[in-house]
């Protein structure tokens, strides 16, 4: 039997670290933030999902940017989006 659990726990292991995060947020929405102290690790824990870390939700002055790192289609994405903002608020 195959485990696809390495590569999303890699992932999320990666980019949960402030200084990566940080690093990756700025790339990804074209900011310039340089305080790794500003950033705020948003990933749901123990979410209902299939009960895997494969995703990394970043925040900086409400700006949230949801990383998933994905091999198959997964229907439950808009629920999560809709719970990722409804916890940020």
């Amino acid at each position: 039997m195959l485990n696809r659990e390495y590569k999303s726990s890699l992932f999320a292991d990666l980019f949960s670290d402030a200084k990566r995060g940080l690093s990756i947020f700025n790339a990804l929405m074209g900011t310039e933030y340089s305080n790794p102290a500003e950033l705020e690790i948003a990933t749901l824990k123990d979410a209902v999902f299939m009960h895997r870390k494969n995703d990394v939700a970043l925040l900086v002055e409400m700006r949230l940017l949801m990383l998933e790192h994905q091999s198959t289609i997964n229907p439950n994405m808009p629920l999560r989006g809709l719970q990722y903002y409804a916890d940020s608020m």
